[in-house]
């Protein structure tokens, strides 16, 4: 009865704020998405599809184009004057020729696209015309019905022609210089052209089985490898791409088949193969320049249990996926890399599916579970005290930090206590009654754009003794005992477009401030945007951001290491993307990976400490563990 009653007065309260909070969450979700979908980079990458034996398809060309494949292939044979493609001659059917199934609307798409193969300039295309039968038979009705689509195809009559290549049963090459030269020809590994003759080569294709036996999993043994990546690089040496048929698909394949060389990859699947070249580019990531990691000294680690400070450190979203990710691309180093002190938790709330920000920040901030959308409150709407206000009473203080919004959900989680996590002006309005921070940085909430209630607040802040800032500098410099800062978006756009390492500084001038005030301090300090990459499904993204708070981490560990009563712990709300590694190179500091989402997933995430009481944080948890043993050490050590 209770939860029916807790749900009426719940959806009464949010219905009576759903007007006034509408433009509100708009407000923010833009905000989100420009950061989220800002500098996104345009798809530019050597890998290209080749549609084989595309007249196979259920739907022949237009599958493959509006894929985005930039090569075709058409198996011919003449039939009563006319050329049909087909695997077989006995595959002939009516009406299924090369100009019904392909030239006609190719010629329509270059008309449409104002004289491109597609829309998209990057793009070319070419038509890969596998002969089935004598090229003395087939070649001058081809050649006949190629001249009227010669508008498309000869460079001499427009600057993005698409290109015609032969295969199959071809002429010698010493006879390619009798056709014409905008007719070009697949050519062979094994052949050594004139200086003449690779004018007319269009492309140098092999069987995969002529090299290796490989069935696509794992990479080919050495000396297949070495083989394919001679040939490969010479005809890149002679300017040409270089395809391999009879290749397995998968993205594994492709992955190595790209390693070895080969420009073009063979499928018979181009939806499957668009998905994965549309994501390449956001899949990936390379570090350009390495970090040191700090070595901590390990003389506090887990050995006794009087912790005086914590230092929280949550990244946003972030997994085991991110964290290697981040290992990965800095050689194998990382400030996290050095915690020796490492648990596992379970990130469920009481919602049907995986956890929001919302009720994940209530675990942590809490030690209790409560349903997604909510702030600090438990099941029934009853507000919840955090680790701020528990340890009050214990003479400590406490400092809130986010790379994000400030009245976001998990940082907001620590100071306030709400039905709805998105009531950004309510949760921001609840400080100026709040006893139980001292320090609160992070961005301005979209509100606050209107001058008006940026004021009223202000006025509202000062009455409860805080200053309100708004520059990172200010914040730095001030010797004020409680501050908010609103920082603007220019200070905290992402990392991948400009943004220093502000985690870092943030905190260590949160600790120097609150280091010698009463019996000791509580610091949070939340990286927001790996989550924000996560949602974006971008690696160069999620991976910037959690180098970024590595660093940061290795800031609280020197300072532990310098304090000797610090405890620090690194967790996460959750992980978001389910991000997979496919591929890690550490000496080139390059990684491939996968997000199998775009939201929040119910994976595992890991939970690493240092420090005296470190040793209480291993092992397998609920995230609501996390509150219990930060407040259990707290309470034992202050005795």
């Amino acid at each position: 009865m209770k939860e029916i009653l807790y749900t009426l007065t719940f959806f009464a309260t949010c219905c009576g704020s759903l007007a006034l909070q509408a433009q509100e969450i708009v407000d923010m979700r833009h905000h989100f998405e420009q950061l989220m979908f800002s500098g996104k980079k345009i798809q530019q990458h050597s890998m290209r599809g080749h549609s084989h034996n595309d007249y196979e398809q259920e739907v022949p060309f237009f599958t493959a184009y509006s894929a985005g494949m930039e090569s075709i292939e058409i198996d011919l044979f003449l039939h009563n004057d006319s050329l049909y493609a087909a695997h077989e001659k006995s595959n002939i059917r009516s009406g299924r020729t090369l100009e019904e199934l392909y030239l006609k609307p190719l010629a329509m798409k270059f008309r449409s696209n104002e004289g491109r193969p597609f829309a998209d300039s990057l793009k070319t295309l070419q038509l890969l015309l596998d002969l089935k039968e004598d090229y003395r038979r087939l070649m001058p009705p081809l050649l006949s019905l190629l001249e009227r689509y010669r508008f498309m195809l000869d460079p001499l009559q427009t600057p993005h022609p698409v290109r015609i290549v032969i295969s199959g049963n071809m002429p010698e090459p010493s006879e390619f210089s009798k056709f014409p030269s905008w007719v070009y020809f697949d050519g062979r590994p094994t052949i050594d052209y004139t200086h003449e003759q690779i004018k007319h080569v269009g492309m140098i294709s092999e069987d995969l089985h002529t090299y290796t036996d490989w069935n696509g999993k794992g990479v080919p043994p050495r000396r297949d490898m070495q083989k394919i990546m001679q040939d490969s690089k010479r005809a890149k040496d002679l300017g040409i791409s270089f395809r391999l048929w009879g290749t397995p698909e998968s993205v594994n394949t492709w992955i190595v088949l790209e390693k070895m060389g080969v420009s073009w990859l063979n499928t018979d699947k181009p939806v499957e193969l668009k998905l994965y070249l549309d994501d390449l580019v956001s899949a990936r990531f390379q570090l350009s320049k390495e970090y040191p990691v700090y070595h901590p000294t390990y003389l506090s680690d887990g050995e006794n249990d009087e912790v005086r400070n914590v230092i929280l450190l949550i990244g946003d979203g972030m997994g085991l996926g991110h964290i290697q990710a981040a290992l990965a691309v800095n050689k194998g180093k990382s400030n996290m890399g050095m915690m020796r002190h490492i648990g596992f938790s379970f990130t469920s709330s009481y919602s049907p599916g995986n956890t929001d920000s919302g009720a994940g920040g209530t675990a942590i901030a809490t030690g209790v579970k409560t349903f997604n959308g909510m702030l600090s409150v438990d099941t029934v709407g009853n507000p919840l005290a955090a680790i701020p206000s528990k340890i009050v009473s214990l003479g400590m203080h406490s400092g809130i930090i986010s790379t994000g919004d400030a009245s976001d959900a998990t940082p907001a989680a620590f100071y306030t206590s709400h039905l709805d996590r998105n009531a950004s002006e309510e949760i921001s309005a609840s400080l100026q009654h709040n006893k139980t921070i001292d320090i609160l940085v992070g961005g301005k909430p979209s509100v606050y754009q209107n001058a008006q209630k940026w004021k009223a607040l202000e006025v509202g802040l000062r009455k409860n003794g805080f200053t309100l800032l708004r520059e990172k500098n200010d914040f730095l410099k001030s010797t004020e005992k409680k501050i908010v800062v609103y920082l603007p978006d220019s200070t905290l756009k992402p990392i991948k477009d400009g943004r220093g390492p502000i985690l870092s500084e943030l905190l260590l001038s949160t600790v120097n401030k609150l280091k010698n005030r009463g019996k000791g301090f509580f610091v949070m300090a939340e990286s927001a945007q790996i989550d924000y990459g996560g949602h974006a499904r971008d690696l160069t993204y999620v991976t910037s951001e959690t180098l970024d708070f590595d660093q940061a981490v290795g800031d609280a560990l020197r300072f532990a290491d310098q304090d000797g009563h610090t405890l620090v712990i690194v967790v996460a709300d959750h992980e978001t993307g389910a991000l997979t590694l496919l591929d890690v190179d550490s000496n080139q500091q390059t990684i491939q990976g996968n997000f199998a989402s775009n939201d929040h997933s119910s994976m595992l995430v890991p939970v690493m400490a240092y420090g005296p009481g470190a040793r209480h944080f291993s092992g397998f948890y609920q995230n609501t563990v996390i509150f219990d043993r930060i407040i259990n050490l707290l309470e034992r050590s202050k005795r």
